[in-house]
């Protein structure tokens, strides 16, 4: 059995799970960040607002390393998180969504490139496996682990297809925005640092929170924000160690909101982008959103003037802003599908099948 003593030598970090009213997936993103297999974690889940369903379901979990903060009313994802940032114990604050799940191994080697980084607060960052089908949420609990295990509800897999992202890993001392929005081809997804995979040091998160009044891209505005400061760098481990459920057909927020939205964010935060990535972003970010919504021409003409005057439009990001505009959101998935099934997949159908290990579970509460 792991032990999980705590040992002086190594930091504690702190898992921070924002979640309102999905106990099932909740049920795999805690357990994956309970068997992680750095000594010293904590797992702080922030209930965002009344939740009978999920504060009965982490009702059961009785292990002394989860924590819950249940905040009064619903305040959105950046809010919970930096609530989440408040109240840990840790050194170190990773991030999990609570549809996501993280590798066993995931902090454990994210630490080690921490500690091998001179930068004064350094972001650690990884690849994901993206899987294009969600669990479907189920009322039938899992069959326990072989000699027992949490008490947590599962949920039942659904059919799924696995890619790799991101395929370019991030090399300082590119700047992010260049590498989140600026495609090299057609097919290329773009650079990605997803929530689910960023480990960042406490105190950087305390001087700069994410915005808690932006509806969406919360944590591209925190990235682009944080490295804009001296002594902040990252570093992407090229290992994919998080399992991020995409394009499963759920409502967010980031699916729903307009293209005026992105195009608003996007001139905010102008001053602290190159004129390259402004463009990329608007070619991509809101000309699908347009095109997704059946935004009219006026609508479309405001996007194409942003995006040819101003930024700085090259020959592939207008490649991009035709196609984004064009085609329907089935169609170029199928083709990007299409351009990616010789992308190596080999191993990842092992990476995350261990099942936790037995444990006596106990829960505090905050």
């Amino acid at each position: 059995m792991q032990d999980f003593l705590p040992s002086p030598d190594r930091p504690l970090v702190s898992a921070v799970i924002p979640t309102r009213g999905r106990p099932a997936l909740l049920a795999c993103a805690v357990r994956s960040a309970l068997r992680q297999t750095w000594p010293r974690m904590e797992v702080l889940v922030v209930v965002d607002g009344p939740d009978a369903a999920t504060t009965s379901q982490l009702d059961r979990v009785t292990d002394p390393r989860l924590r819950v903060v249940y905040l009064p009313e619903c305040c959105g994802g950046a809010a919970a998180r930096n609530a989440g940032v408040r109240a840990v114990r840790g050194d170190w604050i990773a991030f999990l969504d609570d549809d996501d799940e993280w590798h066993p191994e995931k902090i454990e080697r994210q630490m080690a490139a921490a500690a091998a980084n001179r930068d004064w607060f350094p972001i650690i960052t990884c690849r994901v496996i993206a899987k294009s089908g969600c669990p479907a949420s189920s009322g039938v609990p899992r069959e326990p682990a072989r000699g027992g295990g949490s008490s947590l509800t599962g949920v039942k897999q659904s059919p799924s297809a696995s890619r790799v992202l991101p395929r370019r890993v991030y090399e300082s001392p590119q700047a992010v925005a260049d590498y989140l929005f600026c495609r090299n081809s057609l097919f290329d997804p773009g650079g990605l640092m997803q929530t689910s995979t960023l480990l960042v040091p406490r105190d950087l998160l305390l001087a700069i929170p994410f915005r808690e009044e932006l509806r969406m891209h919360q944590d591209w505005d925190w990235l682009i924000e944080a490295t804009a400061h001296e002594g902040v760098g990252i570093v992407m481990v090229p290992r994919p160690l998080v399992i991020w459920h995409v394009e499963d057909g759920r409502d967010s927020v980031s699916r729903n909101a307009s293209w005026q939205t992105s195009l608003d964010w996007i001139r905010e935060i102008r001053p602290l982008i190159s004129p390259r990535a402004f463009s990329s972003f608007v070619a991509v970010q809101c000309a699908w959103r347009a095109q997704r919504s059946g935004a009219g021409l006026r609508a479309r003409l405001d996007i194409l003037r942003a995006f040819l005057l101003e930024g700085h439009a090259e020959w592939r990001s207008l490649l991009h802003f035709l196609f984004f505009s064009v085609l329907p959101t089935r169609l170029r998935r199928s083709l990007r599908d299409h351009v990616s099934q010789d992308i190596d997949r080999g191993g990842l159908s092992l990476a995350f099948v261990r099942e936790p290990a037995a444990a006596t579970l106990r829960k505090s509460s905050v």
